[in-house]
């Protein structure tokens, strides 16, 4: 059943369903955000996407406390060599908040080059492009995605590391909202600059399978989805796929490791795209020049542009020879459009060149008045500017969010803040 969560009222309502397209499929499970303007279409919980089946995205291992390799994954941030360690001095006190963090580095997730995150104290990075009220549903890294409290103890802390070559979350001690006596959890998610994710498991005192999922999901995993444009001021956000791993085996000194593989999206010409044998599925769009198999976070342009009808029974060959579906653009003319009189062009009145003259000159003279007018007039009503200043301010800091609660997803609020301290910081709301 699809909830509609109101920003202002933060109600709850049963909603009519948005019709959905015939590819997406009837397992699906979507919910719609009023006010947003936002509807999120999820694979429902119990489709699991296996990388292993798939072979399109991600190849993944898991390692027990006896591997060696457990060890090599976990990144000690005590080591100073591993680069400066920041500990984010609200997301360590405070329950329900995430903050935006650009990166020194265009990490690829999914095919796509990111260069900002948004880490959330709830144990995952949020990796979507548009925040929006249900951070939880889709686009995510998640480690341990859970209630996690880091305001219960000073011990707690959210910590992160850039040194150009990996990005590593810690979530240290952290422990559930509402089970603090049970224990602390200590993990961390480290994305490296070849597009290797790691997750890395020092101390979970409880099974993930007994952790509650009623006010805060519990996901472990990846998940990515696109935006396509729908009504008038709304987006549909569509998961298009999602990897679970089994958390039964995320113990004590556990780990797993994610190994990007090639996408579509990698290869720049038609060649490389119709003939590698590293991707499959994959079609080239003349008109964007670029490689796809329609399922990434540009879907929404590459069906505008009918990419996908364009690419039928078309080779390379007919692109470079300037075929039907050639990208050049068809406002532009082309050589054989444009044509040069060959004899002398017929007298007019002179009276038609005059008059064209004296109106250009009027309608210059004109507009240079109504310049001078409006510097005059803001100059003389400095507060006239202000909107002016507002916009260019805006830029100097990121949108902030709040967090909110509701049945299915853990709900985000945009809000304002006021002065560079809080610069980046999801305020918490009332739950």
């Amino acid at each position: 059943m699809r909830y509609h969560v109101n920003g202002q009222q933060h109600d709850e309502r049963p909603s009519h369903r948005t019709p959905r397209e015939p590819w997406l499929g009837d397992a699906r499970v979507a919910r719609e955000v009023l006010g947003g303007g936002l509807t999120i279409d999820t694979l429902p919980d119990n489709m699991t996407h296996l990388v292993e089946d798939a072979d399109r995205y991600y190849s993944w291992r898991s390692f027990g406390p006896d591997d060696p390799r457990t060890d090599e994954l976990w990144v000690d941030l005590n080591d100073l060599g591993h680069g400066q360690v920041r500990m984010h001095g609200i997301l360590s006190n405070t329950h329900r908040q995430a903050a935006k963090v650009a990166l020194s580095f265009d990490f690829p997730f999914y095919g796509h080059y990111l260069r900002q995150i948004t880490i959330a104290t709830g144990g995952f990075i949020f990796m979507g492009a548009v925040t929006h009220r249900m951070l939880t549903a889709t686009q995510y890294i998640a480690p341990l995605m859970a209630n996690f409290d880091p305001s219960f103890s000073k011990e707690s802390t959210v910590q992160y590391l850039d040194n150009g070559e990996v990005f590593v979350v810690q979530w240290e001690r952290v422990r559930l909202h509402g089970r603090e006596a049970e224990g602390a959890y200590t993990f961390q998610a480290a994305l490296h600059l070849t597009g290797t994710i790691t997750f890395s498991y020092r101390d979970i005192p409880l099974p993930v399978e007994v952790i509650s999922s009623a006010e805060h999901q519990v996901k472990a995993g990846l998940s990515d989805a696109f935006m396509k444009q729908g009504f008038p001021n709304h987006i549909q956000l569509y998961e298009y796929h999602r990897v679970d791993i089994d958390t039964t085996k995320i113990t004590n000194n556990s780990a797993f490791e994610f190994t990007a593989l090639p996408t579509c999206l990698k290869h720049d010409s038609c060649e490389l795209c119709l003939s590698s044998n590293l991707t499959s599925g994959c079609t080239w769009c003349n008109v964007l020049q670029r490689c796809s198999d329609g399922m990434d976070r540009h879907r929404q342009e590459w069906l505008d542009y009918a990419c996908s009808e364009e690419a039928k029974d078309v080779t390379c060959e007919d692109y470079s020879k300037g075929g039907p579906d050639s990208s050049i653009d068809p406002s532009v003319p082309s050589d054989s459009e444009v044509t040069t009189p060959l004899g002398p062009l017929p007298e007019g009145p002179a009276t038609e060149t005059h008059t064209g003259v004296i109106v250009g000159v009027v309608a210059a003279l004109v507009l240079l008045l109504a310049l001078t007018l409006l510097a005059l007039y803001i100059n003389s009503h400095p507060s006239a500017a202000s909107p002016l200043y507002i916009l260019q301010r805006r830029n100097s800091y990121w949108p902030s969010m709040k967090f909110r609660k509701q049945r299915f997803h853990s709900n985000y609020a945009e809000v304002e803040v006021e002065g560079h301290e809080k610069e980046g910081i999801m305020e918490a709301g009332q739950c």
